[in-house]
């Protein structure tokens, strides 16, 4: 009778969680109410949760759809709290004290002088506001969390999130895209997300660098939103950075480019020809070759950096200044020559994020048509090429939708200060 009393039973739960699956998404059902522990209790269908985050979280949200296929069942509802509740059956997890622990370490809890500081960011009038910006999410609780940081790569993304981790006072967590992807993953294989939820709220700043990586991933997609919510609700700050505006992020829907979008959006521009010349000479390179070869470096700081260093490099190791004919036989690789359309065209394909193949195929989605009407532009604009050879770069494009292309984008600059700053900087890396 027991037996048949305790399998019955066992169904009967069994019977309840599909209910509750289906009818919750299914990344949620998996981060919330998969990890709970089922009893029934009497009449009462008992969800025992592991902290009291995590019962409040589910209690405000899930709990109407768990409390109708409770009474679909002849049950009500309790949701209750580990070690306070009223129920001693066996945990269904085994999983009675979680814990996590990242692979690599994340958080910095105080500063530390010798990293990235916001002297070390050489700062143009164009990235003047951004950095402003991120001085003041730094300095304490401000109103328009999220910052989200975007640009090309190289601009300088992941040093402003670099500065901002090491002047906040508080504690501090920054993780990469890839990074988060793989320590919730784990967390769910381990069955301890609700450990590592409770460590990524246990903070006063949490930066996220390159959110392009959640994209596609669907449950990790659904946790972050979650996180980015319950942080902004506590009052917490939070640092996005990405290589593309929230509007125009692949793989994301349309409810998590809102929420991104929902606090501070500020670009970062490619470093000028005058950064590009202060990061030489800080690094050493002489004044009149930091000068000359400024000029002729693509505006990548990753690749500023690298022609730094081997000019350096070669000084120390051969004891003797590297002037400009010296500079050049060292970077005959990496200066620029004379630019090809279609170098100026794969150039704007990174600086906006999207493929150069897809550009030039025939994609028809909204961002990848809106880049490449940019480009159209940026060539009438910083070239003498005419209208069908514009189109021919682009994909082989005809003489109409060049015309098309080139219209909306005017039309767009009157109303869109962004995409007018976009523009001009994208011209002038052409010229």
């Amino acid at each position: 009778m027991m037996q048949a009393a305790a399998t019955k039973t066992m169904t009967n739960l069994d019977d309840i969680k599909g209910a509750i699956a289906a009818k919750m998404d299914s990344a949620a059902f998996t981060s919330w109410i998969a990890p709970l522990q089922f009893d029934v209790c009497g009449d009462a269908l008992v969800l025992t949760a592991q902290n009291q985050f995590s019962a409040d979280i589910i209690g405000s949200v899930h709990k109407n759809v768990l409390a109708n296929v409770a009474a679909g069942f002849g049950l009500n509802l309790k949701i209750v709290v580990r070690g306070a509740g009223v129920v001693d059956a066996p945990v269904a997890n085994d999983n009675n004290v979680q814990s996590f622990a990242p692979v690599a370490p994340v958080a910095n809890n105080a500063r530390n002088l010798s990293l990235a500081a916001f002297d070390s960011f050489v700062c143009c009038d164009e990235n003047a506001f951004v950095l402003s910006a991120c001085k003041k999410m730094a300095a304490g609780t401000v109103s328009f969390s999220p910052l989200f940081i975007y640009g090309p790569a190289g601009c300088g993304k992941s040093l402003l999130a670099d500065c901002i981790e090491n002047a906040s006072a508080g504690r501090t967590i920054k993780m990469s895209g890839g990074q988060f992807v793989s320590e919730f993953t784990r967390s769910l294989h381990d069955r301890t997300v609700f450990a590592f939820k409770d460590f990524c709220r246990n903070c006063d700043t949490f930066i996220l660098d390159d959110v392009q990586s959640l994209a596609g991933k669907r449950a990790t997609c659904e946790e972050f939103a979650q996180l980015i919510i319950d942080l902004r609700a506590a009052g917490k700050n939070v640092v996005l950075t990405a290589n593309v505006a929230p509007g125009n992020l692949n793989g994301f829907d349309r409810r998590m480019q809102s929420l991104m979008a929902s606090g501070l959006v500020a670009d970062v521009v490619a470093p000028t020809t005058n950064v590009k010349r202060v990061m030489l000479m800080r690094a050493g390179v002489a004044s009149d070759v930091a000068d000359e070869i400024a000029t002729r470096i693509a505006g990548d700081g990753h690749l500023v950096g690298g022609v730094a260093m081997k000019i350096k490099t070669y000084a120390e190791l051969m004891g003797a200044n590297v002037t400009m004919d010296v500079a050049q036989h060292l970077l005959a690789d990496t200066l620029q020559k004379a630019k090809t359309p279609i170098a100026m065209v794969k150039m704007m394909c990174e600086k906006l994020g999207v493929s150069y193949d897809v550009v030039c195929g025939k994609g028809r989605s909204r961002a990848i048509v809106l880049a490449r009407q940019m480009m159209m532009a940026v060539l009438k604009i910083a070239t003498n090429m005419s209208l069908t050879e514009i189109g021919r770069v682009c994909g082989d494009r005809d003489h109409a939708t060049v015309v098309y292309a080139i219209a909306q984008i005017e039309k767009l600059k009157k109303s869109d200060l962004v995409l007018a700053a976009q523009i001009n900087q994208l011209v002038a890396d052409c010229k």
